[in-house]
């Protein structure tokens, strides 16, 4: 490896995944930042990845990881605004 791949990357895009509560849709994908296809193309998944889950359903927590997994592959900026602190997801579970 040289030095160059050893170096951190400026992130190259950001989204925000907002959950807009228990009517469907459930999720929006909102973004300041990055190349529209690469934006476009992150949102599809993320839709895909949380269509119809609720952040209280157990499939929610995986999906989210893979999520935020793809996030880093890919450097992209991510975060979550889930209508609560996140310390309450454990109180809640």
């Amino acid at each position: 490896m040289t030095d160059i791949e050893l170096e951190p990357q400026p992130p190259v895009g950001d989204v925000m995944v907002v959950y807009l509560g228990p009517m469907a849709p459930h999720w929006e994908v909102r973004s300041t930042f990055g190349d529209r296809e690469l934006i476009e193309s992150f949102r599809d998944r993320i839709h895909a990845r949380l269509m119809l889950l609720p952040p209280h359903d157990p499939q929610f927590r995986r999906n989210r990881e893979r999520i935020n997994r793809d996030a880093e592959r890919e450097n992209v900026l991510i975060s979550w605004d889930l209508g609560y602190e996140e310390d309450e997801e454990d109180e809640r579970a």
